[in-house]
């Protein structure tokens, strides 16, 4: 029953086509009447054509169904090729050399494809295509019912299904030759010839498949070689029946191999067949400028690699690798590779403002896009997959993997529109190198627990490919900066390709497979690269000498030279004088602006104090616990810090007529947290006994971090004061309330000396206590002064607060130190003498609080006094009063009312001397006077 209906329907369809051949010859007629019409009106004078545009106007009727008069738009491709227009003869010279884009015009007005009803889409499409299928399948139900049947033999059925295959085939070329104009422009996704040639070339794909896996008549080789040549001729029938065509040519390639296997696999003819597969399809898409049918090829190869190396145990690599390079260059040299000049159009044009598009959009949204990015992660991940520890290779295939790498990255060099495979080339020799690294031995040497791979890489070989990568993206970013700098985008992105990538790699190798103690294959590569950058740079900045426009692939050339340096260093020294080195290195640069006017040379500079940061964090001792020394101040650390803040110094001074405001200042904020930084870590190796261990949380050590942040939240406070900005301004409050928080948490509860017993030190006053509360303290006010008028007044005052309470706090424990020595711990108690220090301290401090408070007219200091005034009177009558006695109780009570008196006299003479105080009449002081004097005879 379904072979009869599809019978029915290819009968029916075919008698549809003739039955409209009157109809076609009807709307030829009509079209050529309209060009003579054209052509008519060309030759006349403008003022000689009078429009009428009551007799102009179309009807609606018209409008719906005549197409635009124009002879590109009533000649779509179906057109042409009825009209006899030749491929590869009479084709326009555009699309034969590649030089211009072709025009394919709308055969209809866009009214027209607007107002196209349901009943037009669905019934002009939709049956096409549901029409080759049933066709196809009629076919394949024919056979059956033969072969169930019992009707005719093996060979007579596969005869005749070969002979209904091509005479499908020759239907649908000569439905094509014969194709109305309208008709194929406006339905040229649902073509009839199209569809009847894919019919047909599935049913000489299943014969073929027939007469070899099932019947036996013919072997492995002529198997293989006739369904190739099927899906080619299917492939290049496409040029002529349009993309979809394509992609079925594209999948019978795709599956030729499976249908046609033998018992031994020889994977240099499959990949051989698959590499001439998709450059075949490749091509056809490359002349008809198609897009999905080439990224599906991609694909598809990339998924007969992924399995051939999943399944196949062990795996040879070079068959996939020239696969893999054959895909590659085909990218880059046929198709989109030439899509710049096809097209008419550079990087530079397409970015321009009439195309309404980003520079980086151009860069990476580039035409056909899709195309060169499934291909890159294809070669990446085959790339990769090479080297892989979870595949089972012949041998182990570092020669393959740097092959594909090169290709990949060599294409990515080659069109400025590649930067997708640029940055994976890039991505694919990092993550290799570190899987090549890797298995030399370094995870089982930090994890013996882990199981070593089966196949082990010597250092050596992985060094040499990483420096062989390294040298190769160099040599590539300079032959790009050097033929492609005018396009701006593509220099940066292979100016930052080469200021990371080969730091990286070499980076990794040492770490990985280095002598840390002197490496001399390392050092020599690394500075030999960052020489070389040096030099792009030079040659950079002379070429761009009249402009900025590659200012920021030059930055990105010398901060990668920065890199290589210090790499070289760490490769050929150690310690404290690596730590120097860097910094004269990073100072350098600053004072290379006196010979190059480079903007980026400072930076570079501040870069070099961030590696050294990092140093320091790594290592606070600079040459380690074990070698550094107990004597005060004069050990390692001196140096460690010092010079670079030396440094620092003298770079932000050498700046200070720099018109960039944010340079400048940053230099200084770095000179002034290294000069921090290196008092307190000399107070701290002081207090410590000349150790400095963190492993054990400390007052110190939280110490140091209150003071870094209290610097750095000044810092930031002056960068913001003199380049304003949001991450300056918030930035520094975030730290100061960040250390606000850690001394109500830190200093005062968790690691107190009273409640954790830690000893404060042999030095008295430069002990524990003077880091821990009294430069914080210090620090705080001097923060809370520096903050008035530039920061709320709430910030402000809560700073104050807490440098009075940190000074309280110093005062406190200084008083039991002086009665107690290095331990103040609770347990030991308290003596008389040390109860009533407290009062006198407290009342002091409170004192000294108030005069502070009242020269600098700060309302918040002055509350603080009168609380820690507050608290001392409590503290006499609470406390004094119940445990001293004798001498002691009165001495207390005396003090506090003299200090009362005195704060009493202080606060009048304020309040005399303010605003409203000094415009008083002498009567009211005489009043005032009389009334003070009355209140204290009653006392």
């Amino acid at each position: 029953m379904l072979e009869f209906i599809a019978l029915v329907a290819f009968v029916l369809a075919l008698a549809a086509f003739l039955g409209g051949r009157r109809t076609a010859d009807r709307l030829d007629a009509e079209i050529e009447s309209l060009k003579a019409e054209i052509a008519r009106l060309a030759t006349q004078a403008p003022e000689e054509v009078v429009p009428d545009p009551a007799a102009s106007a179309p009807t609606e009727a018209e409008a719906a169904t005549v197409p635009e008069v124009g002879e590109e738009a009533v000649q779509g491709p179906w057109s042409q090729a009825r009209e006899g227009a030749q491929i590869f003869g009479s084709a326009p010279a555009g699309a034969e050399t590649g030089s211009e884009s072709p025009v394919v015009a709308t055969a209809e007005p866009a009214a027209a494809r607007s107002a196209e009803s349901l009943e037009s889409r669905i019934g002009g499409r939709w049956p096409v295509w549901v029409g080759g299928l049933a066709l196809a399948l009629g076919g394949f139900f024919l056979v059956q019912y033969s072969i169930e049947a019992g009707l005719l033999s093996p060979a007579v059925r596969l005869t005749l299904a070969a002979v209904f295959g091509l005479v499908l085939g020759a239907a649908g070329e000569v439905i094509r030759r014969r194709a109305v104009p309208t008709i194929s422009d406006r339905f040229r996704n649902a073509m009839i010839p199209g569809v009847l040639t894919a019919a047909g070339a599935v049913t000489l794909f299943g014969v073929v498949y027939a007469a070899h896996g099932i019947y036996g008549y013919i072997g492995t080789a002529p198997a293989f070689a006739l369904l190739a040549l099927i899906s080619l001729a299917t492939v290049g029938m496409s040029l002529l029946h349009g993309q979809a065509l394509a992609g079925l040519g594209l999948l019978a390639s795709l599956l030729t191999p499976l249908f046609v296997s033998s018992g031994e696999p020889r994977p240099w003819v499959l990949f051989a067949f698959l590499s001439v597969a998709w450059l075949a399809t490749l091509a056809a898409s490359r002349l008809r400028r198609w897009t999905i049918v080439p990224t599906l090829a991609n694909a598809g190869l990339g998924l007969w690699g992924l399995a051939y190396i999943a399944l196949a145990a062990p795996f040879e690599a070079p068959p996939v690798a020239a696969a893999l390079l054959v895909m590659v260059v085909g990218v880059g040299l046929i198709w989109p590779g030439g899509v710049e000049r096809a097209s008419g159009a550079t990087a530079e044009t397409i970015a321009s403002p009439a195309a309404a598009r980003g520079p980086w959009e151009t860069l990476f949204t580039p035409p056909h896009a899709a195309i060169s990015l499934s291909a890159a992660i294809v070669a990446a991940l085959l790339a990769l997959l090479f080297i892989s520890p979870a595949v089972e290779a012949a041998r182990f295939p570092i020669a393959e993997f740097v092959v594909v790498t090169a290709g990949l990255a060599g294409i990515g060099a080659l069109r400025a529109t590649a930067a997708y495979p640029a940055l994976l080339a890039s991505l694919a020799a990092v993550v290799g190198t570190w899987t090549l690294t890797a298995l030399s031995g370094v995870l089982a040497y930090l994890d013996p627990t882990l199981a070593s791979p089966e196949i082990v890489v010597p250092g050596r070989a992985a060094m040499l490919t990483a420096m062989v990568l390294a040298a190769l993206f160099l040599l590539l970013a300079s032959a790009v900066l050097s033929r492609l700098a005018e396009h701006r985008q593509f220099a940066i992105l292979w100016a930052g390709i080469a200021a990371v990538v080969p730091g990286t790699l070499i980076g990794m190798s040492f770490l990985m497979t280095g002598n840390f103690a002197f490496d001399l294959p390392h050092g020599l590569s690394a500075f030999a690269g960052g020489l070389f950058l040096l030099g792009l740079v030079e040659w950079l900045s002379r070429r761009n000498a009249e402009g900025r426009e590659l200012d920021l692939a030059i930055g990105l050339l010398a901060l990668g030279s920065l890199g290589l340096f210090v790499i070289g260093l760490h490769a050929w020294t150690d310690g404290l004088v690596t730590t120097l080195a860097i910094a004269f290195l990073g100072a350098g640069y600053t004072f290379a602006t006196r010979l190059r006017t480079w903007p980026v040379l400072p930076w570079v500079t501040v870069a070099a104090a961030i590696v050294v940061l990092a140093r320091i964090a790594w290592e606070p001792t600079i040459v380690g616990p074990g070698s550094l020394g107990t004597t005060p101040v004069f050990n390692a650390l001196l140096p460690g810090y010092g010079i670079p803040a030396l440094l620092l110094v003298g770079c932000a001074y050498f700046l200070r007529a720099s018109a960039d405001l944010r340079l400048r200042n940053l230099l200084q904020a770095l000179a002034s947290l290294f000069v921090l930084l290196t008092l307190a870590i000399l107070v701290r190796h002081a207090m410590n006994g000349g150790v400095l261990d963190s492993s054990v949380p400390s007052l110190g050590e939280q110490a140091i971090y209150t003071l870094l942040a209290i610097g750095a939240s000044g810092i930031f406070m002056t960068l913001d004061g003199r380049s304003p900005s949001p991450v300056f301004r918030y930035g520094g409050m975030v730290l100061g309330v960040l250390s606000m928080l850690s001394v109500l948490s830190a200093h005062l509860v968790g690691l107190n000396p009273y409640f954790s017993g830690e000893l404060l030190g042999r030095i008295p006053f430069f002990d524990l206590l003077f880091i821990g509360y009294l430069l914080p303290a210090i620090g705080y006010a001097g923060l809370a002064w520096y903050a008035r008028d530039r920061r709320p007044q709430p910030y402000v005052v809560a700073l104050a607060v807490s440098g009075a309470v940190l000074a309280f706090a110093w005062a406190t424990l200084s008083v039991r130190r002086f009665w107690q020595g290095e331990s103040v711990a609770d347990w030991k108690g308290f003596l008389q003498g040390e109860t009533y220090t407290y009062s006198v301290v407290w009342l002091v401090l409170g004192v000294l609080l108030l005069v502070v408070g009242s020269r600098f007219n700060t309302k918040s200091i002055r509350i603080a006094s009168a609380v820690l005034v507050f608290i001392a009177v409590l503290k006499v009558f609470l406390v004094d009063m119940s445990n001293l006695e004798g001498f002691l109780r009165a001495l207390s009570f005396i003090g506090l009312g003299g200090v009362l008196i005195g704060i009493g006299l202080f606060y009048q003479r304020i309040l005399s001397s303010s605003g409203n105080g000094a415009a008083d009449p002498p009567a009211a002081v005489s009043t005032a006077t009389d009334n003070m004097g009355e209140g204290a005879s009653r006392a």
